[in-house]
């Protein structure tokens, strides 16, 4: 990784490189974005989410894209999104069972995330995204 970038993080409150990561990017209290440069943490800023019901699970695509944001790290979410992602030039990555904000950005950091694919999302259209959609 050699080039500047910014990874979004779906995180518990209050965000940051100590926080939780949330289980479902969609229902996540705030978006921690770092900003890597070279792979090297250059800073981290706090993003709220938007409520899920303003724009469905298409807000925070939006949100993270005008951020700027070139990369996500997820535990869960949807086909819609993913897609959305991806039509907005945003990479998804999996969490891979990774609990905090530091431990994800160090494993994306030395390449060691897999790509989100269609197999690693949850069902869509009901809102169980908690029990099995951060576990696959």
């Amino acid at each position: 990784m050699s080039e500047k970038m910014i990874v979004a993080l779906p995180t518990s409150a209050p965000g940051g490189m100590d926080a939780e990561l949330s289980g479902h990017f969609g229902h996540c209290d705030v978006f921690t974005l770092v900003t890597l440069d070279a792979g090297k943490i250059e800073s981290v800023a706090l993003q709220q989410n938007v409520p899920h019901e303003q724009g469905g699970c298409m807000a925070p695509v939006n949100l993270l894209a005008q951020c700027g944001a070139r990369a996500l790290i997820a535990g869960g979410m949807g086909m819609r999104p993913l897609m959305g992602f991806n039509s907005v030039g945003i990479d998804v990555f999996f969490n891979n069972g990774l609990t905090s904000v530091e431990d994800a950005v160090a494993a994306f950091a030395s390449g060691a995330l897999p790509r989100f694919t269609q197999d690693d999302t949850c069902g869509g259209g009901g809102h169980d995204h908690g029990g099995g959609c951060g576990n696959h």
